[in-house]
């Protein structure tokens, strides 16, 4: 018999930047939160304005009807030269400017949004807005497209495979950037409740109209013989996003949702691993769901070698586990507790956190009400219980920050870099401490360092004393403290490697939080910045009503994935 309970991973095995860097989507994941939720409410959407010309440049309206209220996507498209298209957060100019508007915007509203969402960081939108984005036209695909449907013909499916997106987004900026309504003021609605829901939900949006256009423009060229997508050609496209090192410091800045995202993700796999013996519909659809990763990784391409070397090892792995489970008796009991096990052993990272995401797939009734529990509120900071004796801190200190205790800060290695805000875009940067003049400007994106530091002056402290003379005396340490106190109960909430080591690869932090943004294709353009995938394969608004919210994550031979 299976035990009533399975442990949680160790926060010291998962929290090592290794292991975040392999995370795969998975049911938790907020586009797949999202989708479910509008599939189960019965959202409706609308298109009430398309303003478009054969260039690509108006305005169109894009609205989502919940049970209680509307959000309306505005967008913009523009007629921008190729030579002014960049990837790079500090451009000027896109192709398409979005906002996602609460509620159904007026005349005076959609003109108040010209003057400013086309100057994206440069104009401000308002309270009455919930994301500010940008995107631009993928250069290899987008005009092929609609060359294609003009023609009279569908898109080159191997084209389409290798690219998967029309357009990329460069940013979606929400909670009161710019001008924005600010997360407190919306998180009490119940669709907005589980994080980044107002932001995926700009791009399911988005990623509509930017369908809409390419067939669209393909009319106004060849009214007589443009076609529209094939649904199934249709689906093959997501939504492009880049995303660099400005993403990064938010899994260090924010460790009580972190620690939410990951104690859900970890909470799921246990109860999994607690199934006492799985149903023969449970195996079927684990094993249905291990042939179409393969799929997946088939259809994942990239060109840096660092992810091109994880390819490679999880295509070894893949073969493992067809050995694994064709040799294994799945329906005995403890059997996907032995699967961890085994797969802890026996795979790469990259394969041991693929299980993890397909061991969820065929338990929706355990796993999903879990999505509940992923948000925090990050807005107060942890009150520093001055009471606490010195042996207690130093005891959590060991607890929460061990692995920092056994590095040697004072080595070059160690202590390589120091994260900074640039001065001209107040964006995050990483620098190298030893040959730029950075120190003086750096950031407290390293918890680890800071964390030994205090340990190390309570050296000289007797074990009576309390955190609270000693801060009087250190008052330097004020912040470390703070944040061993949200340790206490977030014990997720701390990556246990070192981020300003020489060797750290800021691209493990970025894929983690991408993960639990349900991105897919993770393509690092070099260990600062990664192309990824999102809502590839997913329905569209009019599909919802008869589509699988979950089923479209990983393809299926023949399908609008694959």
């Amino acid at each position: 018999m299976a035990p009533a309970t399975v442990d949680r991973r160790s926060p010291d095995v998962v929290m090592r930047l290794e292991r975040m860097g392999s995370f795969h989507q998975c049911r938790l994941s907020f586009m797949r939160t999202l989708l479910r939720r509008m599939k189960n409410e019965a959202w409706t959407f609308d298109r009430p304005r398309f303003e478009i010309d054969e260039k690509g440049v108006g305005t169109a309206l894009y609205a989502a009807h919940t049970p209680d209220r509307t959000y309306t996507l505005v967008a913009f498209g523009h007629d921008l030269p190729p030579d002014m298209r960049s990837d790079r957060v500090i451009a000027t100019a896109w192709d398409a400017t979005f906002a996602l508007h609460d509620g159904v915007p007026t005349n005076d509203d959609v003109e108040r949004l010209r003057a400013n969402v086309p100057l994206q960081e440069a104009g401000r939108v308002s309270g009455s807005e919930l994301t500010l984005s940008r995107a631009n036209r993928s250069v290899r695909l987008f005009s092929s497209v609609i060359e294609s449907l003009a023609a009279g013909e569908q898109p080159d499916a191997e084209l389409v495979e290798r690219v998967g997106y029309l357009m990329r987004t460069t940013a979606v900026y929400g909670s009161g950037k710019f001008g924005a309504a600010d997360r407190a003021s919306i998180e009490d609605r119940p669709e907005l409740l589980a994080p980044f829901q107002a932001e995926m939900l700009t791009v399911f949006l988005i990623r509509t109209f930017v369908m809409d256009l390419v067939e669209h423009m393909a009319a106004l060229q060849s009214p007589d013989t443009a076609v529209v997508l094939e649904p199934s050609m249709r689906r093959r496209f997501g939504i492009g996003n880049s995303t660099g090192l400005g993403m990064a410091p938010f899994l260090i800045t924010h460790p009580r949702l972190i620690n939410n995202w990951i104690a859900a993700r970890e909470e799921a796999l246990a109860r999994v691993r607690a199934v006492d013996v799985a149903t023969p519909r449970e195996v079927a659809e684990f094993l249905d769901y291990v042939k179409r990763a393969r799929l997946t990784v088939a259809s994942w391409h990239s060109e840096h070698e660092i992810q091109q070397q994880k390819l490679a090892m999880l295509a070894v792995d893949l073969d493992k586990i067809d050995d694994y489970v064709a040799a294994a008796q799945l329906t005995d009991p403890n059997a996907w507790d032995s699967l961890v096990v085994w797969a802890h052993d026996s795979l790469s990272v990259e394969g041991q956190e693929l299980i993890v995401s397909l061991l969820l797939e065929p338990y929706g009734h355990l796993v999903d009400d879990l999505a509940a529990t992923m948000h925090a509120d990050e807005s107060a900071p942890a009150m520093i219980d001055g009471s606490l004796s010195i042996d207690v801190v130093r005891s959590a200190l060991e607890s929460a920050y061990g692995w920092a205790l056994a590095v040697d800060w004072e080595t070059e290695r160690a202590d390589a870099r120091a994260w900074y805000v640039s001065e001209e875009k107040l964006e995050p940067r990483l620098g190298e401490r030893h040959e730029e003049p950075i120190a003086d400007y750096e950031q407290p994106l390293q918890p680890g360092r800071d964390a030994a530091r205090l340990y190390a002056d309570l050296g000289g402290w007797r074990d009576d004393q309390t955190l609270a003379e000693f801060l009087r005396s250190h008052p330097e340490h004020r912040y470390s403290a703070r944040r061993l106190m949200v340790a206490a109960d977030s014990p997720y909430g701390e990556i246990r490697d070192n981020t300003i080591d020489s060797e750290m690869l800021p691209i493990d932090l970025l894929r983690s939080k991408l993960s639990f943004f349900g991105a897919t294709h993770f393509d690092p353009r070099s260990d600062r910045w990664v192309r990824i995938n999102m809502f590839r394969g997913a329905p569209f608004p009019h599909e919802l009503a008869t589509a699988d919210p979950d089923a479209w994550t990983y393809p299926v031979a023949g399908s609008p994935a694959t």
